[in-house]
């Protein structure tokens, strides 16, 4: 009996399915669940998963800024941004970057958790951060199911 590995050709005929999963992170600890929807944008969860070969399935993240995070990370937790020129180093704690966009704390969590590659940058196209309830999200033609974490 051989192993099997997932080609390119597979994914691209269909032959190998995609679901689309969603995922309600009210309440849900930040990198708790950044690392659950990570294992599921690379396929981790498939007994087909295959490293070199984007197997994976959509998530959808719903209410993205009722995320929390323990202890006191709210206030010391850090995102910074920097322009390029001198004195250009913004930063940010968490608390201000949920108020001001809390998708971003979910993405950024996520895409530090795939490995750094070009694969990794098709992976995360699959993911999609939502700061809104269910009917907000708009995948519902997809059928999304929910995602146990």
């Amino acid at each position: 009996m051989s192993t099997f590995f997932a080609r390119k050709e597979d994914v691209n005929s269909g032959a190998i399915e995609r679901k689309w999963w969603i995922v309600d992170a009210e309440g849900q600890t930040l990198g708790r669940l950044a690392t659950r929807v990570a294992d599921v944008l690379r396929g981790r969860h498939k007994p087909i998963y295959t490293p070199h070969v984007d197997v994976g399935d959509f998530v959808v993240v719903i209410n993205a800024d009722k995320v929390k995070v323990t202890g006191r990370k709210g206030d010391q937790k850090k995102y910074y941004a920097y322009s390029g020129y001198p004195g250009g180093l913004r930063e940010r704690t968490f608390n201000e970057q949920v108020a001001r966009d809390a998708s971003f704390t979910i993405e950024h969590a996520v895409k530090g958790m795939l490995p750094k590659n070009r694969l990794a940058r098709k992976q995360l196209l699959k993911l999609k951060v939502h700061n809104g309830g269910l009917p907000e999200h708009g995948y519902e033609a997809q059928k999304p199911e929910a995602l146990a974490l």
